[in-house]
């Protein structure tokens, strides 16, 4: 995939930093870069230029290139290790509410989501 392609699918989130007193800009699959702008579409516009520039470093370097969230196939299968006393609490408050523990954490998760 080209990279004008590739940046307009990631997964890009804008925040206001009062600490900075500017908007700062990241790009979730590209966790180590951050961008920043006087308003969030300029900061928007600065993060997908360095992403852009990343992608072609990366390229040039032979190294692999993220995929975007959004074009990742998700099985929904997670395999999570806890504690044993954690797991024992989920079998009772599954138990409690009639259901499994799987159905129990899927619905903690989304209330939290």
């Amino acid at each position: 995939m080209k990279n004008n392609n590739l940046i307009d699918k990631y997964t890009y989130r804008v925040e206001w930093s009062e600490e900075d007193n500017t908007h700062i800009a990241k790009c979730l699959e590209f966790p180590s870069l951050m961008a920043h702008g006087d308003t969030s579409s300029d900061a928007l516009k600065e993060i997908e230029d360095v992403v852009t520039e990343a992608i072609e470093w990366m390229r040039e370097d032979g190294e692999e290139i993220p995929e975007p969230f959004g074009l990742k196939k998700y099985k929904g299968n997670l395999t999570l290790r806890v504690p044993p006393e954690l797991h024992k609490n989920l079998a009772i408050k599954s138990a409690e509410e009639g259901i499994s523990i799987n159905k129990y954490i899927i619905s903690r998760i989304s209330a939290a989501v």
